[in-house]
């Protein structure tokens, strides 16, 4: 999410994360859950995605333990946690850095969301948080 930036998997994969980014940016909790989430809505139906793999388990995994002393939650299904401006700056600048980037090895879109952090995240869609 702090690289989305309008590039997914299908069309309504990014009209469904367009969404959902800006219901986060207006201040909505995100919730944790275990599995495919919201963000998987538009792929998930199909058993063969990746979003039921293990790997993608163990990313969510990896990803909520580099969060969490940022966040200053445990981050785990059930957890929430409103994105404030002061967070998302500090995710951001934690996620440019490699500091919260374990979850990233291996993924496809890696290399794009390092070009993404890399110049500053212009033209990233979560552009503002309460």
């Amino acid at each position: 999410m702090l690289t989305y930036s309008g590039k997914g998997y299908s069309k309504a994969f990014v009209h469904n994360f367009d969404r959902l980014v800006q219901r986060i940016g207006a201040g909505e909790a995100i919730e944790l859950l275990a599995g495919p989430d919201d963000v998987c809505a538009p792929i998930a139906g199909n058993a063969e995605e990746h979003c039921h793999c293990a790997s993608v388990i163990e990313r969510d995994r990896l990803a909520g333990s580099d969060l969490a002393p940022l966040v200053g939650v445990a981050l785990a299904p059930g957890a929430s946690l409103v994105l404030t401006a002061p967070l998302l700056a500090r995710l951001r600048a934690a996620f440019a850095t490699g500091r919260i980037r374990r979850a990233c090895e291996g993924c496809p879109w890696h290399a794009m969301c390092t070009e993404v952090a890399k110049n500053g995240d212009d033209g990233t869609a979560l552009l503002q948080c309460p």
